[in-house]
């Protein structure tokens, strides 16, 4: 393993002698906290790397080369001025990790679900209006980071994520969640602070392995009684929802074990 690390040195380009044959093999390269916009098409030649960290930085494009990269597991490009992702990353097809976050990318591509072993997935303070239908071909996702945007709804393919085990959605503008929310089998934490919920599908009550429930600051009247057969959650925050009116099954949620805080 080698291990290259330029990161916080303030640099406003790569020096060219990270691009000698020495460092042909390296499969770790820390380009973090520096002054960069723009990546040269030599970053393509590193064809060993399976993380590289470009975050905190003042990218303002991708150069197409960054797809050359068929070893890559981690993309950190978090913190830049990107806004927008060059197609040529759909050919990562060994990226485990990306993070996107605080980027004004407003959209994310339709290609993004053809990084299909994409475990954990980050993209928050990205100004984010919609999410693609695609995002539901990211069978293997375990987490989905997309707090902070602009989201006032989710595509139906989100149920398609079987092996979704956390999903934060914080600080968005949803009203409504899609019946496939239910679809989330394995789902243990579901996080929709600070949103405009007015509501709560039935289908909430599919959630069988769901442990956290964060419902705060919302605009919830009622509760879905469905909620009530989630045996194996351990707390659920209703706090901050001024016109909810609290259900008796809350009462059996408690006795079960659950904290519930209203």
């Amino acid at each position: 393993m080698k291990k290259i690390n330029l990161g916080e040195q303030d640099l406003t380009e790569i020096p060219k002698t990270l691009w000698q044959d020495a460092n042909a093999d390296a499969d770790e390269l820390y380009l973090h906290n520096n002054q960069l916009s723009s990546l040269p098409e030599m970053i393509g030649s590193m064809r060993h790397l399976r993380v590289l960290d470009l975050g905190h930085n003042q990218l303002v494009n991708l150069h197409a080369a960054l797809g050359n990269l068929p070893e890559l597991e981690f993309l950190y490009l978090a913190d830049n001025q990107l806004a927008e992702l060059p197609s040529s990353l759909k050919k990562l097809k060994q990226l485990i990790y990306l993070n996107v976050s605080s980027n004004p990318l407003q959209i994310l591509p339709d290609w993004v679900g053809e990084l299909e072993n994409l475990i954990e997935f980050r993209s928050y303070y990205a100004e984010l209006k919609a999410l693609p239908e695609t995002i539901g071909d990211l069978t293997n996702l375990k987490e989905l980071h997309l707090e902070n945007n602009s989201l006032t709804f989710l595509p139906n393919s989100i149920g398609d994520l079987k092996n979704l085990k956390k999903l934060s959605l914080t600080d968005n503008r949803l009203r409504c969640l899609p019946d496939s929310t239910g679809n989330l089998e394995n789902l243990k934490e579901l996080d929709l602070r600070n949103n405009q919920l007015l509501s709560l599908p039935d289908s909430i009550g599919d959630l069988k392995k769901l442990e956290f429930l964060d419902l705060r600051a919302n605009q919830l009247t009622t509760l879905p009684n469905s909620l009530g057969g989630l045996m194996n959650l351990e707390k659920l925050d209703l706090r901050w929802n001024p016109f909810l009116v609290y259900p008796a099954f809350l009462d059996d949620l408690t006795a079960r074990g659950c904290v519930v805080y209203k």
